[in-house]
């Protein structure tokens, strides 16, 4: 088969590579259908990701038709469509049970495209099928399936669950790339009172409107801690949420949150970022970081089927998988291409 392999910072390659195998009884072997290019996989390139070691297949959102499964599995067969998120669960250790998968200690947690062979290939090996695939949805697209993969859950949990959104709250997100306004969806399924997106980009602005922001904030005009005093008596936001990963971002949260206040970092962050405790030692804030669980996919992908959550809005490419290369292009210039989320499938 061929797949998208990491050589190193910089250098990503198309080329074939062995099929991938059963390598216990509960794993699965899928045929990809669909795959995407997340914000993390050009952390990875860029070397942000240093434990994804050269020769790793990249990717780790899926949506495909199961092959071959291990003599463990119990719910996945052969001819099944199924959604591969990005984060694997063993089922079994204390985290996974408490619907913790992004902190599993037995194998799972973000493995795909990082620890073992990612989706960005025509066939992938899933660990633990049972806990680790999701059963497609009669009739859902693949656009659609494809965004409970890990945009979804990582806005609606690493985001606002995290956060704690509330009815009511002011609500701002740092970042209006494809994470960003996936936070800013999220966070309208919890009835804030306004959710403010900064961003210098006016056309991700823009596009913010459409996912449910308010109030927009151009960061390269004005101050944004100004604007959002301007309407909240200058007591700032009761939630902020860090979707870019750059310490920029991130120190700009902590300005604009208020006492007492949450703020969850989103993205993947590849450098330190300054935490300036001699000011914020008094505020009583807490800051959340994390993985997706995916426990939310369920709930999403009933949200999405009733058309409550119009998932494939994000979709703004389709290209075909071994055209890989032009969806890192895109999403590494999205300013100029506007890309959101970049779907790949096979050449029939």
């Amino acid at each position: 088969m061929h797949a998208l392999v990491y050589h190193g910072p910089g250098r990503t390659a198309w080329e074939p590579v062995p099929d991938p195998g059963l390598a216990r009884g509960t794993d699965a072997v899928v045929r990809i259908e669909a795959t995407t290019v997340c914000g993390a996989d050009l952390h990875i390139r860029r070397g942000d990701v240093p434990d994804v070691a050269p020769g790793r297949v990249l990717g780790h959102e899926g949506v495909g038709t199961v092959v071959e499964v291990g003599d463990a599995v119990r719910t996945v067969r052969p001819g099944d469509r199924v959604l591969v998120p990005a984060v694997s669960a063993c089922g079994a250790c204390p985290s996974c049970r408490e619907g913790r998968a992004g902190l599993c200690t037995g194998g799972g947690g973000w493995v795909l495209g990082r620890g073992i062979d990612g989706t960005q290939a025509e066939l992938v090996r899933v660990p633990f099928a049972d806990t680790s695939t999701y059963a497609a949805p009669e009739g859902m697209a693949d656009d659609e399936l494809l965004m409970a993969a890990d945009l979804l859950p990582t806005g609606f949990e690493v985001g606002a669950h995290h956060a704690g959104v509330r009815p009511g709250d002011v609500v701002v997100v740092v970042g209006a790339g494809e994470l960003g306004l996936s936070v800013v969806l999220a966070a309208r399924l919890f009835s804030p009172a306004h959710v403010v997106v900064v961003d210098r980009a006016e056309a991700r602005r823009k596009e913010a409107m459409g996912f449910g922001a308010d109030v927009l904030v151009d960061d390269a005009e004005e101050d944004p801690v100004a604007a959002l005093s301007s309407f909240t008596d200058g007591r700032g936001a009761d939630v902020v949420v860090e979707a870019v990963g750059a310490p920029a971002s991130f120190e700009l949260a902590t300005r604009l949150v208020r006492p007492g206040g949450r703020i969850a970092t989103v993205g993947v962050h590849g450098a330190p970022a300054l935490l300036h405790l001699e000011q914020l030692w008094d505020g009583e804030l807490v800051i959340t970081t994390g993985l997706a669980d995916t426990s939310s996919v369920p709930s999403l992908l009933r949200l999405i089927s009733a058309g409550l959550v119009e998932a494939d809005r994000f979709v703004t490419h389709h290209l075909a998988l071994d055209a890989i290369a032009e969806a890192y292009d895109l999403m590494e210039h999205t300013e100029d291409t506007g890309a959101l989320k970049v779907v790949l499938t096979p050449r029939r």
